[in-house]
């Protein structure tokens, strides 16, 4: 039995992680921390495994407490940049925590990504198009970011992106991640959802993937929870975890 305790649980994720875990039998839900509760609780309850759905203004602090006290960090929130992973793994290595990230958690999610991958080598140009709730706090999505660093590792060689002679509206053709136009769109009523469509003369392709609910998260999340313990240092993607 894995004891784990939840950072954010009063959020909407950390709320549905607690749910998730006390479903489990092989987890035990033994420390809720929200923003105004003290993390030591963490250490005092015997937590092995920490899950961490806050925010990028929080989510260093926890994942340092963590890994001072010797226990495991499974980190789902988003905003990260790669400076922000390098400090983990530095921070991983001279503890006995490890610490696993992943920008979504969602199966369906990972498996898009990893399409998108092996679909990058054999169009000319890519654009992705991620949509969210009203309440995200970070665009573009770490998922979107990471589906297009994973497209360019595949590929080899430069975009042929068309470009835009005049934008009427500055920022019209989105942001762009080495040679990859990315958009961002926030919408109520929205939970996670993301495009991508490559195209070569005469054809598209689109890769889609829509999270309708948030359990759809929770299979990955308890995956990370009961696999982090057998890793090392900082691990980065889902995918990592799946035999894919």
């Amino acid at each position: 039995m894995i004891k784990v305790g939840v950072f954010g649980a009063k959020g909407r994720m950390g709320s549905t992680v607690c749910d998730a875990v006390d479903s489990d039998d092989g987890l035990e839900l033994v420390a809720k921390v929200d923003i105004d509760d003290d993390p030591k609780e963490m250490v005092g309850a015997g937590v092995e495994v920490a899950v961490d759905f806050t925010t990028p203004d929080s989510v260093k602090e926890n994942v340092r407490f963590c890994l001072d006290n010797g226990i495991h960090a499974v980190v789902g929130t988003t905003g990260l940049t790669a400076d922000d992973l390098a400090e983990f793994a530095t921070w991983a290595s001279a503890s006995k925590g490890n610490v696993f990230v992943a920008p979504n958690f969602a199966l369906g999610a990972v498996l898009m990504m990893r399409f998108a991958q092996q679909a990058a080598a054999h169009f000319d140009s890519a654009e992705i198009i991620e949509r969210h709730h009203e309440r995200k706090l970070d665009a573009p999505s770490g998922t979107a970011i990471r589906t297009a660093q994973m497209m360019n590792e595949a590929r080899g060689k430069e975009w042929g992106t068309p470009k835009t002679a005049t934008e009427k509206v500055p920022g019209s053709r989105g942001g762009e991640v080495d040679g990859i136009h990315v958009h961002s769109v926030r919408v109520p009523g929205s939970v996670a959802h993301q495009e991508v469509i490559l195209g070569a003369p005469g054809e598209t392709l689109t890769i889609r993937h829509d999270s309708l609910d948030r359990a759809s998260f929770m299979p990955g999340v308890l995956l990370a929870v009961k696999e982090v313990g057998g890793l090392e240092g900082l691990t980065v993607g889902l995918e990592n975890l799946l035999d894919l």
